[in-house]
């Protein structure tokens, strides 16, 4: 017997990637995890199944949803409905999406942070989270340089690669920052982990 699973696909400003929203929780809220390739993907069942299509480049798991990222030779009108179909068909089997699910967001405050680390952490959990994961990405805290007032951010999922994420990064991210918080001066993406 399956049980019944909803899903819908929802664009985003990344055309190379597709958000597939479902009706349920898919892993703990406030984690999320990346696979760039099958090779990551072991502790996944779902994105192991998923890089079984030759077409995906990446799959990005977190809430709700799943962020699948093509290869650019394919169209979504190709391969949107396979995507879905499948992961449907897992989901509805009651296979298992992680095997794991031990991590964590890390824009949580620890002990040794600064004060001034603690309000981007604030800044970037209350107002920018919660529109990049509108858009199927997740957006996680670096670094900050108490001497040069550069953050350091990671965007995944969807923003990952996305052609409008430098836009985002500094139009949005870097200018909410800075007008919040004065010792922020710039905001950087370095590379997803």
């Amino acid at each position: 017997m399956s049980k019944y699973v909803h899903i819908y696909m929802e664009a985003n400003p990344n055309p190379a990637s597709l958000k597939f929203v479902v009706n349920e929780m898919l892993v703990p809220d406030g984690t999320d995890f990346h696979f760039e390739a099958l090779a990551d993907a072991g502790t996944s069942p779902l994105a192991k199944m998923l890089f079984g299509f030759d077409f995906i480049d990446k799959v990005f798991i977190m809430s709700n949803f799943v962020t699948v990222t093509k290869k650019a030779e394919y169209e979504w009108d190709e391969v949107g409905k396979l995507i879905r179909e499948a992961i449907t068909d897992h989901l509805a089997k009651d296979l298992l999406v992680l095997d794991i699910a031990k991590l964590q967001s890390n824009l949580a405050p620890e002990e040794s942070d600064t004060d001034t680390i603690r309000k981007v952490k604030d800044v970037l959990e209350e107002y920018i989270r919660p529109a990049v994961e509108g858009d199927g990405g997740a957006i996680n805290f670096h670094s900050f340089d108490e001497i040069t007032g550069l953050v350091k951010v990671q965007l995944r999922g969807s923003c990952a690669g996305c052609p409008s994420s430098t836009i985002t990064l500094k139009q949005g991210i870097e200018t909410l920052l800075k007008r919040m918080i004065p010792e922020v001066k710039a905001v950087e993406a370095e590379a997803a982990y």
